[in-house]
Parts: C-alpha cells; structure tokens; sequence
C-alpha cells in the first residue's frame, strides 16, 4: 500500500482515529507521518518508567518522602539477592528465580498489569480452527468450575452444554477448513 500523502513509498505508518463514532482511517510513510506529526511515539517527559512502574507498586520512589521505616522483612531473592524495592525502583528483576523467591508480590503486580497471570496466546481466525477450539474448550471448563463453585448451577449446565458440544467438533475433527 502506498503512502496516501505523497503516493511514492510504502505506507508504513497506519492510523485509526474515532470520533463521535465516525472511523478515520490514514496510511502514510514515515517521512509524511514526521511532517504530519502524526509519527507514532511516547514521549513523557515528567513520567520516568520508575515512576510508572512505582505507582502499579503501590509505592513511593526514594526522595519522595515517605519517612516510614518499613516493618516487614523485605522479599530478597535467595539466588541473586535481589530485593524487591530494588525490583520497584528499575523495574527488572535479577534472575528468572525472582520470579518464585517474590511470587506474593509479583502475581497481583502481573495480573494487575496484564490481567492474567498465564499466557494463553492468540490464534488466528483464518488459519487455526482446531486451535481456537481447544483453546475454547480450556476456558469453558474453567467458567464450569466457577460456576459450580459459586453454586450456579443454571450458568454451569448451560456452560456444560457448550463443553459437550465442543468435545464432539473436536473429535469430529471438526477444523473448519483452518491450517494448525
């Protein structure tokens, strides 16, 4: 696709804008894009990812005043001693054994931003039929053990209906013509 401004380079740049519920759709190249001021980019300057980081933690960074000594021992990661007010202030942790040595910090912190704490990927809707249904099937079998946790049980036969029918596309080999 070429650029919509100066019709010569590849349109790189793709924008979509909203408004009133009106779609707006522009292409350009990254050249026109700089000139349009319409180039992509972040920029915050009064925003460090320190700061950032620091107000999904809940705390405050060093110099900002807090004056209250903390009374808890402070989670440390017994392989590379890395503390987690050191993880607040960067925002990296020091090895992949941080993850389990500071799990009871990390799992909120990870949920909150991502809102999971696992990865269940995407699958395209043209290419994985078999995919998607599996990946269906896993979510609708947790919904089950809510539902029937929390004692509803109309929601939970409904939701075991759909698992049912979903078990019998997939032993049906049921692809929808999609490429794994």
């Amino acid at each position: 696709m070429l650029c919509e401004r100066c019709g010569q380079r590849e349109a790189t740049v793709h924008q979509t804008l909203v408004t009133n519920g009106k779609k707006q759709e522009s292409h350009l190249c990254v050249e026109c894009a700089r000139e349009a001021g319409t180039l992509p980019g972040f920029s915050f300057p009064n925003l460090s990812m320190q700061q950032l980081l620091s107000s999904f933690l809940g705390q405050t960074l060093p110099g900002a005043g807090s004056g209250k000594p903390q009374l808890k021992a402070e989670p440390t990661c017994r392989h590379c001693g890395m503390t987690y007010s050191q993880f607040a202030q960067s925002g990296l942790l020091g090895c992949p054994r941080c993850y389990q040595e500071m799990e009871q910090q990390l799992m909120p912190l990870i949920k909150r931003i991502q809102g999971n704490v696992s990865h269940g990927g995407k699958v395209p809707k043209r290419t994985g039929g078999l995919a998607r249904k599996r990946r269906d099937l896993k979510m609708l079998r947790a919904q089950l053990q809510s539902a029937v946790q929390s004692e509803r049980y109309e929601d939970a036969a409904r939701i075991r209906d759909q698992i049912r029918a979903l078990e019998a596309e997939i032993a049906a080999g049921g692809d929808d013509g999609g490429v794994e």
